[in-house]
């Protein structure tokens, strides 16, 4: 997938709304086109979604834990914004999976 098709997912995780139609994002009452957004970019847009993946981690399944949650405190911890982006955006795939 894409950046682009991943920041998408990314959106959604977060409960933020897509409209298809328009192929624009709603945050805060600002509409931002799919293409504009900046989650694998921007420790700002970032940190929020890493936020909400280590919510409960405890509650999260072994595989994911060792897996992708490991990858997002390494990603943190070393400044490496691709590694916790890649990281993020393989835990919203297997939460996605489990749901």
């Amino acid at each position: 997938m894409s950046n682009q098709e991943n920041n998408k997912m990314i959106a959604e995780f977060m409960g933020i709304v897509y409209h298809k139609l328009e192929k624009v994002i709603v945050i805060d009452n600002l509409v931002i086109k799919e293409d504009e957004l900046q989650y694998h970019i921007s420790w700002d847009w970032l940190m929020p979604v890493i936020q909400k993946c280590l919510i409960g981690e405890a509650e999260h399944s072994e595989d994911v834990s060792n897996l992708a949650i490991k990858n997002i405190y390494e990603g943190i911890c070393n400044q490496d914004i691709s590694l916790a982006y890649e990281s993020v955006v393989e835990f919203i795939n297997q939460y996605n999976k489990n749901k």
